[in-house]
């Protein structure tokens, strides 16, 4: 074999493993690549995703102004409470009183 042949095969041999090379990197691109579909659905997705955490942040801003709200009735609620049982104890202390009373006029 001389030096011509020798380059020619070679060269032969280096093209087609450029071709190959270049085949199987165009097989990887085609089965890897994402689809407009796929682009769609993500595009989908996202939103849905957006969506979905707009509707959490509305449902936690409306359950802390329940809260809010509930805590506000129970503190006047308590705040009635005490008041009812202060003049419940008003009026067992003068109902006592009052029996005293009655039972020392009786009495004399």
């Amino acid at each position: 074999m001389n030096r011509t042949e020798f380059v020619i095969t070679t060269a032969i041999i280096l093209f087609v493993a450029f071709c190959l090379g270049w085949f199987a990197n165009w097989l990887v691109h085609r089965f890897t690549r994402v689809s407009q579909a796929d682009m769609d659905q993500l595009e989908r997705m996202s939103q849905e995703l957006h969506e979905a955490e707009e509707t959490r942040d509305q449902a936690i801003t409306y359950l802390q102004q329940r809260e809010a709200e509930l805590t506000n009735q129970l503190a006047q609620t308590e705040a009635e409470l005490s008041a009812a049982m202060e003049g419940l104890r008003d009026a067992r202390h003068e109902a006592e009183e009052m029996r005293a009373y009655v039972e020392r006029v009786n009495a004399s």
